[in-house]
C-alpha cells in the first residue's frame, strides 16, 4: 500500500491521543461523584481515530498503527525514565515535580501497555469483522460495539492491574471509565462520519478484511479484498 498524507495524519493523531493520554493521566479530576484520570477526555479518541483507519483501510493497516502506538509509547517511558535519574542541575529544585508527573511505576506501566494492546486489537478487530456482517452499512453501530468491546477490555484490564484493592472500588472505577469513554464515542459519531466518508471519497479506498489474517502478531502481511 502506498500511504497517503491522509493515512499518515491518522495516525499520528491518533499516536498522539496515545501519548497525551499518558502524560495528562498523572492528574485526577472529578466526573461527578468519581474521580477519574484527566487522560479519559482524550483517551477515547484514540479509538474513534483507530475506527476510521480500521474502516478505510483494513485491520491490516491499522495493526501496524498500533503496534506503532505502543512503540512510541515504549520510547517516551524509556526516555522519561532516563530525564529522571540524569543529575539536576544545582539550581533546579522541580525534580519531585517531574518524578510525580512523569515517574511510572512498573505496575502502572504493566497495566497501560496490557489495556492498550487488548483494547485496540480487539476494537480493530470487531469493527472489521462487523464491517462484512453488515455489508458496509450502520457505521455507527461498528463504532459503538467494537469501542464497547475494546474500551471494556482496556477499562478492565488496566483498572484490575494497576489499582487492585477492594473489589467494590475497583468494579466501580471499571464501570464509570467505561460508560464515560462510551459516551464520547457516541457524541463524536457524526464527526467520524465526516472523516470516514471523505477518506473513502478522497481515497478512493474502502476495505473489506475478507481475508485478512487476525493474528494482531503477524509481521508479513495478506493481502486483503477491498
Amino acid at each position: 500500500m502506498k500511504y497517503s498524507y491522509r493515512f499518515v495524519l491518522i495516525a499520528a493523531l491518533f499516536v498522539t491521543c496515545l501519548l497525551t493520554a499518558n502524560i495528562i493521566a498523572s492528574k485526577l479530576v472529578n466526573f461527578g461523584p468519581f474521580v477519574l484520570p484527566a487522560a479519559v477526555i482524550i483517551f477515547p479518541f484514540s479509538y474513534i481515530f483507530g475506527d476510521i483507519l480500521t474502516e478505510v483501510y483494513g485491520y491490516q493497516q491499522a495493526r501496524k498503527i498500533i503496534w506503532l502506538g505502543f512503540l512510541c509509547n515504549l520510547i517516551f517511558v524509556i526516555f522519561a525514565w532516563l530525564g529522571q535519574l540524569l543529575p539536576s542541575a544545582s539550581f533546579w529544585t522541580n525534580q519531585q515535580a517531574y518524578v510525580a508527573i512523569l515517574g511510572y511505576t512498573p505496575r502502572l506501566l504493566l497495566a497501560s501497555f496490557l489495556g492498550y494492546l487488548a483494547g485496540e486489537f480487539s476494537n480493530s478487530f470487531v469493527l472489521a469483522k462487523m464491517k462484512i456482517m453488515t455489508k458496509g452499512k450502520w457505521l455507527w453501530s461498528r463504532t459503538i460495539s467494537s469501542t464497547i468491546v475494546g474500551e471494556g477490555l482496556d477499562s478492565v484490564i488496566f483498572i484490575i492491574v494497576a489499582f487492585a484493592g477492594t473489589p467494590l472500588f475497583v468494579a466501580i472505577m471499571i464501570l464509570w471509565h467505561w460508560l464515560v469513554k462510551i459516551v464520547i464515542e457516541v457524541i463524536f459519531t457524526p464527526l467520524t462520519y465526516v472523516i470516514v466518508n471523505y477518506l473513502k471519497k478522497n481515497e478512493s479506498i474502502d476495505t473489506y478484511d475478507y481475508k485478512t489474517d487476525f493474528n494482531p502478531l503477524r509481521i508479513i502481511e495478506r493481502k486483503s479484498i477491498q
